[in-house]
């Protein structure tokens, strides 16, 4: 039974906390659309898309009226491209039918012109992976990602020095700003219900069509802490938990009603704590309400372990099917507190790496100079899948080489993806550690059969 307490609390952390759907994504398979003539398969990719995904804007709208309850975005993930147009090859052409499409469904982005290369490349999968960069520039809508790595098969370095040079490529595209690289994740263990941009696409194990959806609120979960200023970090954990089950609670009533009026599958509630660059609604000042005084400062990896572990128990209990990502993100330029941290030289790149080990995801919307290499970005990528395959999670680097910046200036994004300060890299180098190729052996503990 809900009671006009909690009614009225959770009109409050919308009204005044930042509370919000962050995104409802429909998941739709393409599998049925594979074929060897491009112009038919893609067409049928489309018509697909169009026929499932129409509704899927004006259901979202429908349903903040009646709730109150802001949606911030309604987006699409679909099936690898890699495996669609595996069989007719000309990748760009599925690009810009997935942007036609989103644009005409009016989401704000379309995910799954992906790839998943963990252990070895088909043919296939290196030419769609040369096709990302022209793919990413000559679109609006259309998000891409690659899974360099798994804890199962370990990493293929062939695949992380290839994404340096794509990432590269990427960000210089015709004297182009590096935007195209706002809209490319690289991961390790990337799961196949997730989602949240860059990132998601549409795994060969969900159903015919799914409904998703990610739940954000760091200024309730700031908030909620303020009023427990000083006690112990047992009341911290509570509180945190405490909150966490509020927010997905508000989530599950969303995705339920959602994938009734769609005639979709109820897929997962994310419940990551999402930040955007509005005051107010920052993880980084999450951890700083806690007692560290600057996010990066000594304490910053403890506070955000707590915060990521509290919001997940907290959540579980909230729905039965909690997915996708689910703890904490730490994106740079999306975060006002993050972006402060780094202007103020509290949070380096090294302190944000070892962060990514008990956050979310990992290393995200990071700008550094437009000069950096690309085996020096296929270093920090190595590192980062590292982490995800020892660690048995999902890690991820979006990383955006800016052209023509150096270490202190800022680059706007705008929008969610708010303004990124140019971050240093290491001024040592890795070339001859990249060059190596091959695959870096999965670990013993990967061994469960």
């Amino acid at each position: 039974m809900v009671n006009p307490f909690e009614i009225m609390e959770t009109i409050n952390m919308i009204d005044n906390e930042h509370l919000d759907i962050r995104t409802i994504t429909m998941g739709i398979s393409l599998l049925d659309c594979i074929g060897q003539d491009s112009d038919k398969a893609s067409t049928m990719v489309y018509d697909k898309i169009m026929r499932l995904a129409q509704n899927l804007v004006p259901v979202g709208e429908q349903i903040e009226r009646e709730y109150g309850i802001p949606i911030i975005n309604k987006r699409i993930s679909v099936t690898p491209i890699s495996i669609v147009a595996s069989a007719c090859g000309d990748y760009v052409k599925f690009a810009k039918i997935l942007d036609k499409a989103a644009a005409e469904t009016g989401v704000n982005f379309i995910g799954g012109y992906s790839a998943l290369v963990p252990k070895g490349y088909t043919r296939g999968d290196y030419d769609f992976i040369e096709s990302i960069p022209e793919a990413l520039n000559t679109t609006n809508r259309v998000c891409s990602s690659v899974n360099v790595a798994s804890t199962k098969a370990g990493i293929s370095m062939d695949a992380v020095k290839h994404m340096g040079q794509i990432i590269k490529r990427t960000a210089d595209w015709e004297n182009g700003d590096g935007m195209g690289c706002a809209k490319l994740v690289v991961f390790a263990n990337a799961v196949e219900d997730n989602p949240f941009m860059a990132g998601a696409f549409h795994g060969t194990g969900e159903g015919e069509c799914v409904v998703n959806v990610g739940v954000s609120g760091p200024g309730v979960v700031k908030k909620a802490l303020e009023k427990v200023k000083g006690q112990d970090f047992g009341v911290v954990a509570d509180t945190i938990k405490k909150t966490a089950f509020k927010i997905t609670r508000m989530g599950q009533l969303v995705a339920t009603e959602a994938a009734k009026r769609l005639d979709a599958q109820f897929g997962i509630v994310d419940l990551s704590l999402a930040p955007t660059p509005a005051i107010g609604d920052s993880v980084a000042h999450i951890l700083e309400e806690m007692g560290v005084e600057k996010c990066g400062a000594h304490g910053t990896t403890a506070a955000l372990a707590l915060l990521n572990d509290a919001v997940k128990k907290g959540g579980v209990m909230a729905s039965s099917y909690v997915g996708g990502l689910s703890g904490a993100f730490i994106p740079v330029s999306e975060d006002a507190g993050m972006i402060d941290a780094v202007k103020c030289g509290a949070l380096s790149l090294e302190k944000l790496e070892a962060m990514t080990c008990v956050c979310s995801v990992g290393i995200d919307m990071v700008v550094v100079p437009g000069d950096t290499t690309a085996e020096t970005i296929s270093g920090i990528l190595a590192d980062e899948v590292a982490i995800g395959v020892i660690n048995t999670k999902t890690t991820a680097l979006r990383i955006i080489p800016a052209p023509g910046k150096k270490v202190g200036d800022m680059v706007e994004f705008g929008g969610l993806l708010g303004s990124g300060p140019v971050m240093p890299v290491s001024k040592y180098g890795c070339v001859d550690f990249i060059n190596r190729g091959g695959r870096i052996p999965a670990p013993m503990h990967s061994l469960k059969n």
